[in-house]
């Protein structure tokens, strides 16, 4: 059964995409779950939200292709009406040397994380949200996007880019009433977070007034709270949920 409002996440197939499908299904979004290659994945957390009574469907796209992402926004207008949220989620993360960064590895992170966002945004504004004067943007950058991090230069700079285009983007698209804002998480418990050991994360924590890590909820109730109609004077922000580790 199709729902009121419809939400296209982009990299929804697990970790905090994945958190943020499942609550927006719950709170009566039709969510379209993106991914590109977590087809298994993809596949049963759509069948298992549709299991529920709730409405998901899965679309193939690779963020950083302009004609995939086209078909895919194609897509979801068809299937649901149209976009009220874009959650501009998909990405990919590096722990290397500045000094051994390839020109690969610089093209393989910009395209996925910031491409991707730039893309996806233009399309959905293009297709739908210009001409409806109507919908939200969220993106999803990181506290490494605010603060830099050692060892991880290209993911900081993408995710730098992700703040920028928030806050220019929101300029531009205030008087067709569509907000922009933008999410930088803080340490949260995925798989991106995979390379470090228990001592690392231990020391992490302590590092965190909360005296913990994030976990994919946390961020998904922060989407919520702006996909919905009490942020709707909001745009052009960076809320970062991170326990306090950058105030």
């Amino acid at each position: 059964m199709l729902c009121s409002k419809t939400v296209l996440i982009t990299g929804a197939s697990r970790g905090i995409g994945k958190s943020m499908a499942e609550l927006f299904a719950q709170n009566n979004y039709n969510v379209l779950v993106n991914y590109n290659r977590s087809e298994k994945s993809a596949l049963y957390l759509c069948n298992r939200l549709n299991d529920c009574g709730l409405s998901a469907k899965t679309f193939k796209a690779d963020v950083s292709n302009r004609d995939e992402v086209d078909s895919m926004i194609d897509y979801c207008i068809e299937v649901f009406g149209g976009i009220d949220i874009l959650i501009n989620n998909a990405g990919i993360s590096q722990a290397k040397l500045f000094t051994d960064i390839t020109d690969d590895d610089f093209h393989n992170i910009i395209d996925v994380n910031l491409k991707g966002a730039f893309l996806c945004s233009q399309g959905v504004l293009k297709r739908y949200m210009i001409k409806e004067k109507k919908g939200k943007i969220i993106n999803i950058s990181s506290i490494w996007g605010i603060v830099g991090a050692s060892c991880e230069v290209l993911y900081s700079i993408s995710k730098a880019g992700i703040i920028g285009l928030t806050k220019a983007l929101a300029k531009e698209l205030g008087p067709s009433n569509i907000q922009v804002n933008c999410i930088a998480p803080g340490v949260i418990q995925t798989d991106m977070i995979s390379q470090y050991n228990e001592d690392e994360l231990d020391v992490l924590r302590e590092d965190t007034p909360l005296m913990r890590l994030g976990n994919p909820k946390d961020i998904a109730g922060c989407a919520l709270f702006l996909a919905s109609s009490y942020s709707d004077f909001i745009t052009g922000q960076v809320i970062s949920p991170n326990g306090g580790f950058v105030i």
